[in-house]
């Protein structure tokens, strides 16, 4: 395929799954590896899990910088900007619409039914992700027991980015046992040093007060979209003073009820500090420091792989990045799994695609409209 048809390709996934891909990170993620993976064959599992661990060591939302890399890998630097763009603009412009709404009648955002349909569906497709991703990425028994602490830790309320670390350091370290000596500095891997001062002053509300701001939530935040409620609150809320609690829940609620990255919240507290304008500020704030750091480490994953340290550490980071996705799911699972159609919905999608495998993406889709038929009911 030519590269111009590449980039086509890459825009059109992207904008599909920017527009349908409900439920948080974690879906995202299955979805991705549905899509690039099994059925359209870009890379294989072990290239996929590479890229997955490298992103999810970086500040951001994870799961839109593996869609960036993805294009990337597909469709060069032309298809990182566009793939990226892609994905994330079906839900700007979703959540930009529950900010008019919301700013203009003082509507609180609703599902009206779409997460009752949706969230036992992605239980099923993350579920069958996580199986798959599994039996490439556990090349010894032992990887299991990585996989399954990190799940425990993480529903324990240990820092991600620790359980990361944590899960690449024993890797590494099992791997390099007869090496290891007294003096081992500087052979693991940390996460990139990108962490900006925190504003001295009580800036503004102005277009460079919103665009450092969310540029500086953009390079501090881990944990993709889960880590950033509690900054949001300690800045927006108790520091600036920007919002009220209220105002925050309500944007939060936005980003979470929409497909695509959770992070396009700030699009929703944009438009309530500015209108348009800020939403716009904010969301390309929040968002540019990604496409920068993906442009950065994407290129570096082959060299990391035939690394003696790097490279078994970038399977421990994998393995506990599934371990993470495992403990989301099983968040997830507990929220959205509430009652007897919700059980049963979340049963068929897991039966459908264990049989089938149709696309995850149109099981979704079903799933929302089962959910909104179902609220007007």
């Amino acid at each position: 395929m030519r590269h111009g048809g590449r980039l086509r390709e890459v825009a059109a996934l992207m904008l599909k799954l920017g527009t349908i891909a409900f439920g948080g990170p974690a879906v995202h993620v299955a979805m991705l590896r549905d899509e690039t993976v099994r059925r359209r064959q870009w890379l294989d599992d072990r290239e996929f899990l590479d890229l997955l661990g490298a992103v999810t060591l970086l500040p951001g939302p994870s799961s839109t910088q593996l869609a960036i890399v993805l294009s990337r890998r597909r469709a060069g630097w032309l298809g990182l900007v566009v793939g990226g763009a892609c994905f994330i603009a079906p839900a700007m412009a979703i959540v930009l619409t529950l900010a008019w709404a919301y700013d203009r009648y003082g509507a609180t955002p609703a599902g009206g039914g779409v997460l009752d349909g949706v969230e036992p569906v992605v239980v099923g497709v993350v579920g069958v992700a996580l199986w798959e991703l599994g039996r490439s990425a556990l090349k010894r028994r032992w990887f299991t027991l990585i996989g399954l602490a990190t799940s425990g830790a993480y529903l324990a309320g240990v820092n991600p980015l620790l359980l990361l670390l944590g899960g690449g350091a024993v890797v590494a370290l099992h791997a390099n046992r007869d090496r290891v000596v007294s003096r081992t500095g500087g052979m693991l891997p940390v996460a990139p040093a990108l962490l900006s001062a925190a504003l001295a002053a009580r800036p503004r509300v102005g277009a460079g007060a919103v665009a450092a701001e969310f540029a500086k939530l953009g390079v501090v935040v881990f944990g993709s979209g889960y880590g950033l409620l509690a900054f949001l609150q300690a800045d927006l809320v108790d520091h600036l003073h920007w919002l009220t609690e209220e105002q925050l829940l309500d944007a939060v609620a936005a980003g979470q009820i929409t497909p695509g990255p959770v992070f396009t919240t700030a699009t929703f507290v944009g438009y309530l500090l500015g209108g348009v304008p800020l939403a716009l500020v904010a969301t390309a704030a929040i968002f540019l420091p990604s496409f920068a750091m993906v442009a950065v480490v994407e290129p570096v994953v082959v060299r990391v792989r035939r690394s003696r340290w790097l490279g078994p550490a970038l399977d421990g980071i994998t393995v506990a990045a599934l371990g993470l996705m495992a403990g989301v799911t099983i968040q997830l699972g507990v929220r959205a799994i509430h009652d007897a159609f919700t059980a049963v919905l979340a049963l068929a999608s897991l039966a459908i695609l264990l049989r089938w495998r149709p696309n995850a993406a149109l099981l979704v889709a079903a799933g929302a409209a089962i959910g909104v038929t179902r609220a007007l009911l």
